[in-house]
C-alpha cells in the first residue's frame, strides 16, 4: 500500500508536501491529548512522529530539489501522517463506549499505521540527499524503532470484550452480569458509575450504533446490536418504569396456565428436562453430562439408534437449548405471578410455604427477582417483616436482601414503603439469626444514597445503639458492625454521634475482645469522618485512647491501621474550625509529635499514608506554625526527601505533599543540608511521570519554595526543569483547584529564573516564550498567579533598560538605506520581548494597570513594582506618558488610602515623581488633594513629610509648611 507509485506526486513541489506534514503531526501531537482511548499508545505514536519533525524540517531547511523518488517518497510519509492524524481525531470525538468496543481495530489501525510511516521514511533517497550524518543515522534509528513498534490493548479492555462474546454466547446471562460489566466498562472510559451517567452514556453509544448502521457497515452493526441487547439487561440502561412495561407486555401475553415441556425437552437417558443439550453424530440430542458419562463406561453406539458414535463430536444445540429456557422463563414467570396472593393468607403455613418458593425462585437467578420487584411485592413482603411469626419475618428479610442487592430500583422501592425501615430497624433488638439478617439489609440499602437519609433518622438507630452500650458481646459485635460497615451520610454521622455512640464504641474499641475491638475501631473511622464529629470527638478525649493503640507495637496491625486512619480524620476537622469557636488541638505534646513521625519509619504503607495525611492537615489548621517547626526539629525534611524516591506511588505522593507543606519558609540550611540536585532530579520525574495533579502541584510547590539561591536554580536549569515547568504554564487549560495550585506554584517556580542580577538566567528563561505565557495569567491566573506573573515581569523589566539596544547612525543616503526599526518610546532603543524583555512590547501594561482594580494588596502591590520600573531614573517622562495612555495613576491615587503601608507608601513615591510632570499634576492633581491632605493628618512621619511634599508640588502648601 505505501509503496505504491503515485504518478501525481512530482506536480506538487517537496517543500509544499515537507510544509504539510510538520503541520499534520503538529496538529496530531495536540490532538494525541484528547483521545478517549489508549492514551499510552497515542502519546507512543505522537512520539513517533515529533521525532520526524527535526528531519522534515532539515529537508525543507536545505531546499532540496525535487525528484520523482522522493516526491514520491514524501507524498506516501504525507498521506501515512494524514491517516495517523485522522484516527487520532476520530478517537478524540467518538463516543467512549464504542472505541472500547472498537479497541481491537484501534489497535491493529496504529500498528499497520506506524509500519506504513517506517516504511515510508526507507524509502526517502538519503544518499542522494546533502544531509548530516546524524540525520541520516536518526532516520535509521527511528525506521526500526517504528518497525518493531507494538501496540495491544490493555488487559482490563481484552478481559471487558471476553465478558461481552462471553455473554452473548451464553445469552442467558443475568441482571447481575451486566452491571457488573457496566461498571467495568465505566472504569475503564473513565466515566461516572452514577446511574444517570451511565444511561447517558449508553444512550450516546446506542446513536454510534445507528451512525455505523447509516455507514452501512453491516459485520459492525450487527455485532454492536448484540452488546447492546447484553448491556440492555443492566439497571442503568433503561429505568423501572421501562422495564415494567416492558415485563407487563410479556406476562399479560402469556395467559395464567403453566404449560408441560415438550417431549423433545427431555433427555432420553435421564428422563429429565435438559439443562445443557448437546447432539451426537447420529444427530440425536441428550443432556451433556448424561452422554458424556455414557461415553465414560466405554459405550461407543448411540442410546436410540444403537448407530456407531464419534466420542469427540458434541455440538451444542443452541436452537433446543433457548426454546427450553423460553418455557422454563415463561413458567416461571406465571408462578411468580401466582404466589402472591397466597402471601396475604391468614394461614401462616401456606405463607411460609410461599414464602420458601418464593426464595427458592429468586436464588436460583437474578432475573427471577427482577420479575418479583416487577410484580410489585416488595410492599408485602415488608408487612411480612413486621409479622408475629419470627420465620416468616427471616424469610421476608432474606427475601429482600436478595432484591436488594445491586439494584437501586429496589432499595428506593424499600425505602418507599410506609414504616419500611421502622420493621427493618426494629428486627436489630430481636433473636441473633434476624438481628444478622436485619443488619445485612441495612449494610445493603445503605449502599444507595437515597436510601441512607430514610435509615439514617435517630429514631431507627435506638434500637442499634441501646444494643451497642448494654447488649452482649456478640450483640455489640453485630451493632458495632452495622456502624463500620454501612454507608452513612453526613446526617447520619452527625445523629449518631449526637445520640451518643462515641462512649459505647470507645468502651468496645479499648475494652472488648479482639475482634470487638476491631469493628469498634473501624466504626470510629467512619464516623470521624465527619469534620464536625472530629472536633467533638477530640473534646471528648478520644484522641489519646487512638495514639496508645498506635505507639503500641504489640497492637494488630488492623487495629493500628483503623487508628491512624481516625486520627488522621481527627487531624483534618481541624482545618474546618470557625474563628469564634475556641481552638482545639489534636497533639498537645512536643513527645507526641515526634513520635507519631517516627512511626512514618516504622509502619507499612498505609498507615505511613494515614500519617502523613495526618501532618498535612495539621500544617493548614491553627497549629500550623508549632507543628511545622516540631517537624523540623526531628529532621522531617530528611525522612520526606528520602520518601520522595520509593516506588509507591501513594506514599511517594504524600511524602511530596507533606514536603511541601514544609519547604515553604523552611530554613535554608535545613534545605541545603538534605536537598541535593538528586532530589532535584526526582522531583522533576515526578512532575513528568506522576498521574496524580495534587501530587504533580506539590512537587511543583517544592521547587517554587526551595531558597532561591544560585546554587539551587543552577541544579534546576543542569536538570532541565525550566521546560517542564515552561510547558506546565503553556498548557494551563482546565481550571480546578489542583490545576490551580499548580499553576500558581510554576509561576512560582519560573520567578526565580527571572531575577535581575544574572542576566544569562534572564535571557534564557525569555527565549523559551514564558513572557507572554506571563502576561496571560495576569488575565487568567487565580489571585497568586497574577501577582507572581507580576513579579517575574518586574524582575524581567529591571533589566530592559540596558538590554535595549542603541539605535545605529544612518550612513550613506536616506533613500537607499532600510528601513527605521521602531524605536521603544520608554526605554529609547530598539526593544523586543525576549531580547530586552519590554513590558511595552509584551503588551503588559493594561493587564497589570487592570490588576491595581482588585481587591488583594499582594497582587497590586507587585502589579504597581512591575509598572513603576517604566519611570526609574530618566524614564519619567516617557514612561509617565505610558502608565498615563493606560489609565494607571487613577488607581495610584486610590492606593493612597489603602490599608497596606507599603502599598501606600509606593504609591505615594510614584506619585512625587510624576506630579513633576505639568501636564499630568494638572490632570490628576485635583483628585489627589483630599487623600494628600488626609495622609499629612494621619499617616507616619515619613508618610506624613512625603505627603506634604507632594502638596507643594500640587501648590497646596508652601514650602515652609511644619509638614516638612
Amino acid at each position: 500500500m505505501a509503496v505504491d507509485v503515485i504518478t501525481s506526486a512530482s506536480s506538487v513541489p517537496a517543500s509544499e508536501v515537507l510544509s504539510q506534514a510538520v503541520e499534520a503531526i503538529l496538529e496530531l501531537v495536540i490532538a494525541a491529548n484528547d483521545v478517549l482511548v489508549k492514551k499510552d499508545s497515542f502519546k507512543e505514536l505522537a512520539t513517533y512522529l515529533e521525532r520526524i519533525v527535526p528531519i522534515l524540517k532539515e529537508l525543507n531547511r536545505k531546499n532540496v530539489s525535487d525528484s520523482e523518488s522522493l516526491n514520491n517518497a514524501l507524498e506516501i510519509l504525507n498521506q501515512q501522517i494524514r491517516a495517523a492524524k485522522q484516527l487520532t481525531l476520530e478517537c478524540s470525538k467518538r463516543n467512549k463506549v464504542y472505541l472500547l468496543m472498537n479497541c481491537r481495530t484501534v489497535v491493529k489501525r496504529l500498528e499497520d499505521t506506524v509500519q506504513e510511516i517506517s516504511r515510508a521514511l526507507s524509502l526517502l533517497p538519503l544518499a542522494t540527499l546533502d544531509l548530516s550524518s546524524g540525520i541520516s543515522e536518526e532516520v535509521g534509528l527511528l525506521c526500526d524503532n517504528m518497525k518493531r513498534a507494538e501496540f495491544k490493548a490493555a488487559i482490563a479492555e481484552e478481559e471487558i470484550l471476553e465478558k461481552i462474546e462471553s455473554g452473548i454466547q451464553e445469552r442467558n446471562v443475568d441482571r447481575s452480569y451486566a452491571n457488573k460489566l457496566l461498571v467495568l466498562i465505566a472504569n475503564v472510559v473513565g466515566i461516572s458509575t452514577d446511574r444517570s451517567a451511565l444511561k447517558k452514556e449508553f444512550e450516546e453509544f446506542k446513536n454510534e450504533i445507528e451512525n455505523a448502521q447509516l455507514r452501512k457497515n453491516e459485520a459492525e452493526a450487527i455485532q454492536m446490536d448484540q452488546i447492546i441487547a447484553l448491556l440492555e439487561r443492566a439497571d442503568a440502561t433503561s429505568s423501572p418504569e421501562e422495564k415494567e412495561i416492558k415485563y407487563y407486555t410479556k406476562r399479560k401475553s402469556l395467559g395464567s396456565q403453566r404449560l408441560e415441556a415438550l417431549q423433545s425437552f427431555y433427555c432420553p437417558i435421564t428422563r429429565d428436562v435438559m439443562v445443557d443439550p448437546v447432539e451426537t453424530s447420529s444427530g440425536q440430542t441428550f443432556e451433556r453430562c448424561a452422554i458424556e458419562k455414557w461415553f465414560a463406561d466405554g459405550n461407543r453406539l448411540c442410546p436410540l439408534t444403537m448407530t456407531s458414535l464419534d466420542t469427540s463430536v458434541l455440538r451444542p444445540n443452541k436452537t433446543l437449548r433457548q426454546s427450553i429456557e423460553e418455557w422454563k422463563d415463561r413458567n416461571t414467570m406465571i408462578t411468580i405471578a401466582s404466589i402472591k396472593p397466597k402471601l396475604k393468607s391468614e394461614e401462616e403455613e401456606e405463607v411460609l410455604d410461599s414464602l420458601e418458593q418464593l426464595q427458592d425462585l429468586c436464588e436460583q437467578r437474578d432475573l427471577h427477582g427482577e420479575w418479583v420487584i416487577l410484580e410489585n411485592y416488595i410492599p408485602v413482603l415488608i408487612q411480612c417483616v413486621g409479622a408475629k411469626n419470627p420465620d416468616v419475618r427471616n424469610h421476608a428479610l432474606v427475601i429482600l436482601c436478595i432484591l436488594a442487592k445491586d439494584s437501586d430500583d429496589a432499595k428506593e422501592r424499600i425505602a418507599g414503603v410506609d414504616n419500611a425501615i421502622e420493621f427493618i430497624v426494629r428486627s436489630l433488638g430481636r433473636r441473633a439469626a434476624e438481628r444478622k439478617l436485619a443488619v445485612a439489609l441495612l449494610l445493603e440499602l445503605s449502599k444507595c444514597n437515597l436510601v441512607r437519609d430514610c435509615i439514617g433518622k435517630a429514631n431507627h438507630f435506638k434500637h442499634l445503639l441501646q444494643r451497642l452500650s448494654t447488649g452482649p458481646e456478640d450483640v455489640k459485635m453485630i451493632m458495632a458492625t452495622t456502624l463500620a460497615e454501612m454507608e452513612l451520610t453526613d446526617h447520619n454521622k452527625e445523629s449518631l454521634l449526637e445520640a451518643d455512640a462515641l462512649g459505647p464504641l470507645l468502651r468496645s474499641a479499648l475494652q472488648g475482645n479482639t475482634q470487638l475491638r476491631e469493628v469498634a475501631f473501624k466504626a470510629l473511622r467512619n464516623l470521624s469522618s465527619l469534620s464536625k464529629n472530629g472536633l467533638q470527638m477530640i473534646r471528648e478525649g478520644a484522641v489519646r485512647p487512638l495514639l496508645d493503640v498506635l505507639f503500641h507495637h504489640g497492637s494488630s496491625p488492623s487495629l493500628r491501621e483503623h487508628a491512624a486512619g481516625t486520627i488522621m480524620h481527627l487531624a483534618v476537622s481541624t482545618m474546618s474550625q470557625e474563628s469564634s469557636q475556641i481552638p482545639v488541638s489534636l497533639l498537645d505534646s512536643d513527645d507526641d509529635i515526634f513520635r507519631l513521625f517516627s512511626l512514618i519509619n516504622l509502619t507499612g504503607p498505609d498507615i505511613q499514608q494515614s500519617i502523613m495525611q495526618t501532618f498535612q492537615a495539621l500544617c493548614q489548621s491553627p497549629s500550623a506554625t508549632n507543628i511545622k517547626t516540631k517537624l523540623t526539629q526531628c529532621s522531617a525534611v530528611q525522612v520526606l526527601v528520602q520518601l520522595c524516591q520509593l516506588d509507591n506511588p501513594s506514599v511517594r505522593a504524600d511524602a511530596v505533599k507533606l514536603f511541601n507543606f514544609l519547604a515553604e519558609g523552611e530554613d535554608e540550611a535545613t534545605i541545603l543540608e538534605h536537598v541535593n540536585q538528586k532530589s532535584i532530579e526526582t522531583l522533576l520525574r515526578i512532575i513528568k511521570s506522576s498521574e496524580d495533579e495534587e501530587e504533580i502541584a506539590s512537587a511543583m510547590g517544592i521547587i517554587s519554595n526551595l531558597p532561591e539561591i544560585p546554587q539551587i536554580t543552577q541544579w534546576l536549569l543542569d536538570a532541565g526543569a525550566l521546560p517542564v515547568i515552561f510547558c506546565h504554564i503553556q498548557n494551563a487549560k482546565q481550571k480546578n483547584p489542583h490545576k490551580n495550585k499548580l499553576m500558581e506554584n510554576a509561576v512560582g517556580a519560573i520567578r526565580r529564573f527571572t531575577v535581575p542580577t544574572n542576566l544569562e538566567w534572564q535571557k534564557i528563561s525569555a527565549q523559551t516564550g514564558i513572557i507572554p505565557l506571563l502576561v496571560q495569567m495576569l488575565e487568567l491566573g487565580t489571585t497568586l498567579t497574577k501577582k507572581r506573573a507580576a513579579i517575574c515581569l518586574y524582575q524581567f523589566s529591571k533589566s530592559s533598560l540596558q538590554l535595549s539596544r542603541s539605535i545605529s547612525k544612518q550612513k550613506g543616503f536616506w533613500c537607499f538605506s532600510a528601513p527605521l526599526e521602531t524605536v521603544c518610546m520608554v526605554h529609547g532603543g530598539i526593544c523586543s520581548v525576549e531580547s530586552s524583555f519590554c513590558l511595552v512590547e509584551a503588551d503588559a501594561v493594561r493587564p497589570l494597570v487592570r490588576i491595581l482594580s482588585e481587591p488583594d494588596p499582594g497582587a497590586c502591590e507587585a502589579c504597581l513594582d512591575a509598572l513603576l520600573t517604566l519611570i526609574e531614573g530618566e524614564r519619567l517622562q516617557s514612561g509617565s506618558k505610558v502608565l498615563a495612555e493606560a489609565n494607571a495613576i487613577p488607581p495610584m491615587i486610590k492606593f493612597l488610602g489603602s490599608p497596606s503601608p507599603s502599598l501606600q507608601e509606593k504609591a505615594l513615591h510614584a506619585l512625587e515623581r510624576i506630579f513633576r510632570l505639568v501636564e499630568l499634576k494638572l490632570k490628576y492633581g485635583a483628585s489627589a488633594q483630599m487623600p494628600l491632605v488626609d495622609l499629612t493628618q494621619r499617616g507616619s512621619g515619613s508618610v506624613k513629610s512625603l505627603a506634604a511634599r507632594i502638596l507643594a508640588h500640587l501648590n497646596v502648601l508652601h514650602d515652609q509648611s511644619s509638614y516638612f
